[in-house]
Parts: structure tokens; C-alpha cells; sequence
């Protein structure tokens, strides 16, 4: 049953008794407007009456007062026995709270992105402390967990920036910070779970856990002791300020998104006891300009230095045998790469946007080159695809319009690069499948395939063979140098968009018969078309 007291709804337990609650309409609505000009601070009351009868306020629920920028105070009861899940979202507003000594659990996200928050104080009663419970909570300085907390949620504290201090009380059955290190460490696994900027890592700590750090921006260096074997998922995420990490030999596993987003970090080493660099592991990473990578390590994961704008060098090892997904996207800084030996695979997107990469070296182990994986690669000037090559994603090298060679294997079994052409040929269908701003396509080409030419700004003019039946859609996509082309009758249908801003075309003729797809000449700004 529910029932509205102003200026709060009430819901009753199954018991019939008790009840949680939350504002009423009006109130939550007006608390969600930051321009409304009556700032509150609630009073919770401890009892509702209704139809004569007294209800106990024991809960405050779920997205209570969810987005309620205008909330800058609340009391609670000591009835209340529960703060729901959400209950102070994003109630940046918000400047103090006193939790009483009746309430057991802090729910998941409770006072998540509560900016203002300058403390709170964590009541002995507290058993339960959800996950990202006061995420975000930037104006928070220290963090004091009493001895009944048994459960600490992952990411409790993350992204709280500002905090210098965590002490755990010492009789807690569950959680230490020995030696004042200021972390929270739980005692049976000797596993770090929260740290801050203060934080000294302790010799005997073995794990540093997902989110440990998360969001600890003012934190400027962190000395991982020998004794430590993993460190978890988003360990060391968005700590924007760190400058340098040492990683000692001891670290065997390092997590996704383990240093993602700490841009001020400039270089790094990774121990030869790492095997596996974990999914967008230092995405993000803009400020660093070098990566060691060890040669035990068999995999560099999805995104693993995505986004490291800085990175100018880089050795893959001979131990790598797959290369993720965007592992090296936007590395716009890096100007070669050489695929090793062991590598079989080269995923989607793997270096796209890496427009200063002036060379590339596929080995003749690679046998599967994904979508996009070189797309946007403007300063490459050749590419050799070898005999191993039996697979070649979409748009594997679409952008890449300073290309002059392209060259395959004379021993590749699905593509080749017949009388020297300098484009990809499937052999099979004789499908042009990518072509660059020197390719002749050969008479015994059929059909000129999906982004074939796209972006090949370089281009100038191109002679199209009488046996070309179909030219695919986007085949000519932006070739902005293209000033003429002739159609032979031979086509029977031009794709979509196939020459959409090819803003320097001044002249073409198309067969009457050929179909013309939507926007085949979009952004062609000053085109004739002569359908003869």
C-alpha cells in the first residue's frame, strides 16, 4: 500500500508496519530543478500517521531523492534501518549528512555523484556498505570505517578525489589498514580494496582490487610492493595525475582498464612475469610516449593503448599471437609497427587513426586482417599483404590516402595483385576489394567493391575496364582529386553514395541503361552527368 503524507510518499512493508519513503511529487520535482529558489534541507520524521493509524519510517527507498540538486540537508531518524539503492543520486547539493546508529546498509549508489558532500560519518551499526555507494563524492577529505562494517561494496568510494585519510576501525573482524597505510585491505585475502592519494602499499598486501583507485586524480606516483601478483580491473582508472608507476616482477596478471585514463602517465614498464595485457588495459593513456612490452606476453587486448596519442614507439614481441580489437586506435603519434611472427590475427580496428604510421610489416603468420584495422593510416605509403592473408575485414584500409603500392603475396590463395596493379583482388570473384591512387584495375576485374577507393584523396583519374559490371557502394567515396571518369557500358549499376564528395569531378558518362544508386553523386558540387 502506498499513501502520500506532504510532503512525502509513504509505501508499506509487507509487515504492514513500517514504512519507506521518499518525497511526494511536487517536491521531488521542484528538488530536481536547480533554478527552483527554495533550497531544502529535509527533515525526515520518524513516524507517519495515516487514517489513524502510526507508521515507523524504517526505510529511506530506492531513487528517493534520485537527481535532487536542490537537496542540501537531510535528517534521518534512528528508526531508519536502510538507505535504498540510489537514494541520494546525484544530489550534488547536498553538504552534510548524519546517518544515525540505527542503520545496517548503505544500499548500491546511495549517495553516488554527491560533489558537495564535504563528510559523513559511518555509524557502528553500519554492516553493509553497497557498491559505488559514495562514488564520485569529490568533497569528501577522509573516509573512517567503524568495526561492524562486514561487507564493502566494489567501487564504494571511487572517483572520491579529495580524500587524504582511510582508517578501518582495529577490532573490524573483516578489514585492516595496517600500519596507517591508508587503504582499506581485506584481512583474510590481503587484497587492497580502496586506496587514496595517501596510500602506502603495503609489503604484505598480495592483490590490488578492481576500482582500488579508481578516480584518485590528485595521486602523483604509487610503489607496488614485490609482494603484490595482480592488479585488478580499473585498478588505477582516470587517475589523470599520476606520473609513474613501477611494476614490479611479482604482477603476473594486469586487469582491463587497469590504468585506463591516467593521461599524466608518461612511460611504463611491464614485467616479463605478465602474460596477458588486459582489454583497454592504458587506453587513454594520451601523456605516455613509450611501452616496453616483455616477450611472455601473448596477448595485447580489445583497446589495450587505445587512445595513447603520445606513444611514438612501440616493439610487439615475437611471443604476441593476437593483437585485440582497437588495441592501438588513435595512437596518432606512432609512426611504425611490426607485426611479429607468432601473430595470427590482427583485430577490428586495431590501428585505426593512426595517421602518422609511415610503415607497417604484416608477418606471414597473420591470417585474418579485421575490419577497419588500418583504416584512417594516412601516412602509409605501401602495404604487403603475404601469402598467409586468407581473410580481409571491410574497410581494412579505407583512409589510407597517401597509399602508392600495394603488393600481395604470388602465393596467397584468396587475393591477389595481378600484372602489378597495386590493389587487393579477390581472386575468386575478381573483385577489386581495395585500390590506392596508382592502381591500374586490370581488364579481368569485375566488379569494384564496397569503399574501394574510398578516401583516396590523392587520386586524380581512374580507367575503368569494359568488363566492370557493378561498382559498389561508397567505391568512390570523397576522392576529392578525382576530376573525370568514364563509365564503360559494361556496368550495370553504380551504388549508393559510390561517388559522394568527389567535389572535384567535373565530367562523367553514364550508360542510360546503368542504375544509379541514392546520393551516388551527393557533394559533387559542380558534376555533369551525360547519359549517353
Amino acid at each position: 500500500m502506498e499513501f502520500e503524507v506532504r510532503p512525502f510518499l509513504c509505501k508499506v512493508n509487507e509487515d504492514g508496519r513500517m514504512v519507506s519513503i521518499r518525497p511526494s511529487e511536487y517536491y521531488y520535482r521542484n528538488l530536481g530543478d536547480e533554478n527552483w529558489p527554495l533550497k531544502r534541507r529535509f527533515i525526515v520524521p520518524k513516524e507517519m500517521v495515516y487514517a489513524g493509524r502510526d507508521y515507523l519510517v524504517t526505510e529511506i527507498g530506492n531513487e528517493a531523492f534520485f537527481g535532487c540538486i536542490g537537496l542540501t540537508g537531510i535528517t534521518i531518524p534512528d528508526s531508519v534501518i536502510k538507505i535504498g539503492g540510489s537514494a541520494f543520486y546525484g544530489c550534488s547539493g547536498l553538504v552534510s549528512v548524519i546517518i544515525p546508529d540505527s542503520v545496517t546498509a548503505i544500499g548500491n549508489c546511495a549517495f553516488y555523484g554527491c560533489s558537495g558532500l564535504m563528510s559523513v560519518i559511518i555509524p557502528d551499526s553500519v554492516t553493509t556498505i553497497g557498491d559505488r555507494a559514495f562514488y564520485g563524492c569529490s568533497g569528501l577529505t577522509s573516509v573512517v570505517i567503524p568495526d561492524s562494517v562486514t561487507e564493502i561494496g566494489q567501487g564504494a568510494f571511487s572517483g572520491c578525489s579529495d580524500v587524504e585519510s582511510i582508517v578501518v576501525g582495529k577490532d573490524n573482524p573483516v578489514y585492516d589498514s595496517r600500519e596507517n597505510c591508508n587503504a582499506i585491505i581485506e584481512t583474510k585475502t590481503n587484497k587492497l580494496i580502496h586506496g587514496c592519494k595517501n596510500t602506502i602499499i603495503q609489503d604484505s598486501v598480495t592483490e590490488i582490487g578492481d576500482c582500488a583507485f579508481d578516480g584518485c586524480s590528485g595521486m602523483t606516483g604509487i610503489t607496488i610492493p614485490n609482494s603484490v601478483s595482480k592488479i585488478g580491473d580499473s585498478a588505477f582508472w582516470g587517475c589523470r595525475g599520476l606520473r609513474s608507476v613501477f611494476i614490479p616482477s611479482s604482477v603476473t596478471e594486469i586487469g582491463d582498464r587497469a590504468f585506463a585514463g591516467c593521461s599524466g602517465l608518461t612511460s611504463v614498464v611491464i614485467p616479463s612475469s605478465v602474460t596477458e595485457i588486459g582489454n583497454s588495459a592504458f587506453s587513454g593513456c594520451s601523456g605516455m610516449t613509450s611501452i616496453i612490452i616483455p616477450d611472455s606476453v601473448t596477448k595485447i587486448g580489445d583497446g589495450a593503448f587505445e587512445g595513447c596519442s603520445g606513444l611514438t614507439s612501440m616493439v610487439i614481441p615475437d611471443s604476441v599471437i593476437e593483437i585485440g580489437y582497437m588495441a592501438f586506435k588513435g595512437c596518432i603519434g606512432l609512426t611504425s609497427a611490426v607485426i611479429p611472427d607468432m601473430v595470427t590475427k590482427i583485430g577490428d580496428l586495431a590501428f585505426k587513426g593512426c595517421s602518422c604510421m609511415k610503415s607497417i610489416f604484416i608477418s606471414n603468420s597473420v591470417t585474418k586482417i579485421g575490419e577497419s584495422a588500418f583504416a584512417g593510416c594516412r601516412g602509409l605509403a605501401s602495404v604487403v599483404i603475404p601469402n598467409s592473408v586468407t581473410y580481409i575485414g571491410d574497410l581494412a584500409f579505407i583512409g589510407c590516402g597517401n597509399l602508392e603500392s600495394i603488393v600481395v603475396g604470388n602465393g596467397n590463395s584468396e587475393y591477389d595483385s595481378r600484372e602489378n596493379c597495386n590493389a587487393i583482388i579477390e581472386t575468386k570473384t575478381n573483385r577489386l576489394l581495395r585500390g590506392c591512387k596508382s592502381t591500374i584495375i586490370p581488364d579481368t576485374v569485375t566488379e569494384i567493391g564496397n569503399s574501394a577507393f574510398s578516401c583516396c584523396s590523392g587520386m586524380t583519374s581512374i580507367v575503368m575496364p569494359n568488363y566492370v559490371s557493378k561498382i559498389g557502394n561508397s567505391a568512390f567515396w570523397d576522392c576529392i582529386g578525382l576530376t573525370s571518369i568514364v563509365i564503360p557500358d559494361s556496368v550495370k549499376s553504380i551504388g549508393n553514395y559510390a561517388f559522394y564528395g568527389c567535389s572535384g569531378l567535373k565530367k562523367i558518362m553514364i550508360p542510360k541503361s546503368t542504375k544509379v544508386g541514392d546520393s551516388a553523386f551527393k557533394g559533387c558540387w559542380d558534376v555533369e552527368i551525360i547519359r549517353k
